[in-house]
């Protein structure tokens, strides 16, 4: 039986990209991630957060949006898993890459909507740009390892690249959880404003969040060597590195005594 997601990326998702195959289709969606990528640096910054605009659409429920614009990069690719072909993902190594992926949009998702404290709805147009990111990443890397790609596992389960990048990718994870734990709490109760947070890799950088997020993308692509997740983590390094910039330029303006030795996202570099 035909799952009915799988048929419509073939009757949809594969004439958008001119496929007629998932080699053909996943080639041309990482180029499309490239591309978006480097477009990221020159479009209008998303509007969200503290740099809400309402021009662009009525408020999304804070909460709510980022549930819902994060959920198909994780539900797409277990969907595929349950109902798909699983020619490939029968791997262990297959189940482990995909499932960092999964792993990091399931906390996303489920997890980090439920701890966050910011209250302030999310403009619809920029909520629906990251829905439309998410189905397309959740898609491209969905099919690449349920469908496409088969490790031998043997090999590739004790080759350096999958070890360091394993590793890798958990040390981000911690990064990113340690530092979303450390804005959560410097606000109590009901307070709303801004502080400068401190400790940790706040010490040296304004969006430790940021860079844990970026480690594990780049763990998760050293860990597969998978043109999806290498194009998804140019995407990360270069969209995460101009929020940040951005982020770290406010908190100058905004504070007077703002650490100037602190950088925005790289220790010691950017």
């Amino acid at each position: 039986m035909t799952f009915i997601p799988e048929a419509l990326i073939q009757s949809y998702v594969y004439p958008v990209f001119l496929a007629s195959n998932d080699e053909e289709l996943i080639t041309r969606m990482c180029y499309g991630t490239l591309i978006y990528a480097f477009l990221t640096l020159v479009l209008p910054e998303a509007p969200y957060g503290r740099y809400t605009n309402y021009k662009f659409g009525f408020g999304v429920p804070v909460k709510l949006a980022w549930c819902l614009q994060e959920c198909p990069s994780f539900i797409i690719p277990v969907c595929l898993v349950v109902y798909g072909k699983q020619t490939a993902y029968r791997g262990v190594v297959n189940q482990m890459c995909l499932g960092m992926f999964v792993m990091h949009y399931f906390q996303r998702s489920f997890i980090y909507p439920l701890v966050m404290k910011s209250q302030r709805p999310v403009p619809f147009l920029t909520f629906f740009c990251a829905f439309l990111t998410c189905s397309y990443n959740g898609i491209l890397h969905g099919l690449y390892f349920v469908n496409f790609c088969h490790y031998k596992n043997e090999e590739w389960m004790y080759s350096p690249t999958f070890y360091i990048g394993f590793a890798l990718f958990l040390y981000g994870m911690k990064i990113n959880l340690g530092a979303d734990s450390t804005l959560k709490n410097l606000r109590s109760g009901n307070e709303t404003g801004y502080k400068i947070p401190t400790g940790g890799l706040f010490e040296r950088i304004s969006c430790p969040n940021y860079f844990g997020e970026i480690v594990e993308m780049w763990g998760y692509a050293l860990a597969s060597l998978a043109p999806p997740a290498a194009a998804h983590a140019v995407f990360t390094t270069l969209f995460l590195s101009r929020r940040a910039l951005q982020h770290h330029q406010w908190y100058l303006k905004k504070f007077e005594d703002y650490p100037k030795n602190r950088k925005a996202i790289f220790p010691f570099l950017l």
